[in-house]
């Protein structure tokens, strides 16, 4: 059944591909790339879930027949930290939440056009339940793209947000930390070789003193490395990125990063020796996630302390030996804001809402019509009594992309291609403002890639079944 469903597949490239034996040789790469989007459909839209986890494996196989492969920063960041790879350039994290095939072929396009390397694909805990993207669909896409594009060598996937929910982990613990194992499993099974564990959920600001507060938050993240590093393919270490505060709380301080990083090494040191350690840390400077939302539905400016966000980052490099800090919920700011990201030598930023916020000022008006009726008949529990309708309905839409991915995935023609010349010229200018252009080379430099083949089995497996995370950050 398995061979005939997968002999069936293969016969959208119209002889471009064959499959022999598990194995795929690339005939005409005109022919897969032209014809991969039909494929990429069967991974995302087909109903046939047997069917559909076949797809997302022979676009794996066929991505590393064409030299695509799915890759760790770490080597690159800690290349950094070290000072062999300049503190000039800021690495965008980019969260797709909906049209990912469309959106990866921009930045893949763009990539080619600038040199670029240093880019990564994300999606968080949270994402990937309300947009119905799990780690083997999400990966798919960024590997579709990256096929139909042409492009080659290193991928970066991650994993954003790997969160311990705070009510669940105090209910229980366990329970709640199987569940984030068994997502990292399944990123890692499809290719995510970079996750970003984040308990900071768990710092505890009503005891005494910094390091007091930092306890939980640094043995769960210790934990969850450990069970990372045991399960990372041979040749292959995973970047990992921890968390010292939450994103919309008050903006971290040295001390905070200090408490964090000594004791997170101590507890590697003692219960986990020769286990490697994290590549970056997420910091909070002031942003929240999806911007602050004013009554009339547009976005509250926001001060980040780039000082903050410069210091840190120094610290984390001369100190610790990582990459830098990690700036979190930056899509929403101003332009202007990008290049002083690179100015204060932030390592990476994490950009999702404004990529949303743009399709949806694009979408025709009959369909945003009924994703926020499904939002009114559904999400009304979520909404406060002192918020306006255009701040329930912008808090809340993201809510309704997995349920209507059907009809956006099947949007004409027309409306795609406006949504994705918005997009191109978004990512255009954030790219030139994060300074990535020319990064390539650092990649080529630092980064040894590695075909981890995948397992058929691994992917037939499926996925974990959708969970409630609105309680989860993005």
């Amino acid at each position: 059944m398995v061979s005939n469903m997968q002999n069936q597949l293969i016969k959208l490239f119209e002889g471009g591909v064959t499959l022999e034996e598990d194995q795929v040789t690339i005939k005409d790469p005109q022919k897969v790339r032209q014809h991969i989007e039909k494929l990429v459909r069967e991974a995302v839209l087909t109903e046939d879930e047997e069917r559909r986890y076949l797809a997302r494996f022979l676009i794996r196989k066929i991505a590393h027949a064409m030299d695509i492969i799915p890759s760790s920063i770490h080597d690159l960041y800690v290349a950094r930290g070290r000072g062999d790879v300049p503190n000039t350039f800021t690495t965008p994290a980019i969260n797709l939440r909906a049209l990912s095939f469309f959106a990866a072929r921009i930045i893949f396009h763009i990539a080619q056009e600038i040199e670029a390397g240093a880019f990564i694909f994300e999606i968080a805990r949270s994402e990937t339940g309300y947009t119905d993207q799990r780690p083997s669909e999400y990966a798919s896409n960024v590997l579709g793209a990256a096929i139909a594009e042409g492009y080659t060598g290193p991928v970066f996937i991650q994993g954003d947000h790997y969160q311990v929910s705070p009510s669940r982990f105090e209910g229980d613990p366990e329970g709640e930390l199987d569940v984030v194992r068994d997502l990292t499993t399944e990123a890692l099974h499809a290719g995510f070789f970079n996750i970003d564990v984040d308990a900071s959920t768990l710092v505890d600001l009503s005891k005494d003193t910094v390091p007091q507060q930092q306890v939980e938050n640094i043995d769960i993240t210790a934990q969850l490395t450990n069970f990372i590093r045991e399960r990372e393919p041979e040749g292959v270490t995973v970047s990992i990125g921890g968390e010292i505060g939450e994103v919309g709380g008050h903006n971290s301080t040295e001390e905070e990063l200090r408490a964090f990083l000594d004791g997170f090494n101590a507890v590697i040191a003692q219960e986990y020796p020769g286990t490697t350690g994290l590549s970056k840390i997420s910091i909070q400077t002031g942003t929240s996630h999806g911007g602050v939302v004013l009554p009339d539905g547009s976005i509250k400016d926001v001060s980040v302390d780039f000082e903050t966000l410069q210091h840190l980052s120094q610290i984390a490099r001369d100190d610790y030996g990582l990459g830098g800090a990690v700036q979190h919920g930056a899509s929403t700011l101003p332009e202007s804001a990008f290049n002083k990201f690179v100015e204060s030598e932030a390592l990476e930023v994490h950009l999702a809402t404004n990529f949303q916020n743009i399709m949806f000022d694009h979408l025709p008006d009959n369909l945003v019509d009924e994703i926020y009726s499904h939002l009114d008949e559904h999400f009304t529990d979520r909404k406060k009594p002192d918020q306006t309708d255009e701040q329930f309905y912008y808090n809340n839409r993201k809510r309704a992309l997995g349920v209507y991915k059907n009809e956006i995935w099947g949007l004409p023609k027309e409306n795609i291609d406006e949504i994705c010349s918005a997009w191109e010229t978004q990512f255009r200018n954030l790219f030139e403002r994060l300074s990535i252009a020319g990064t390539r080379k650092y990649v080529e430099e630092q980064v040894a890639a590695v075909k981890v083949q995948p397992k058929l089995e691994g992917y037939l497996l499926g996925g974990l079944t959708p969970e409630d995370t609105s309680d989860l950050a993005d």
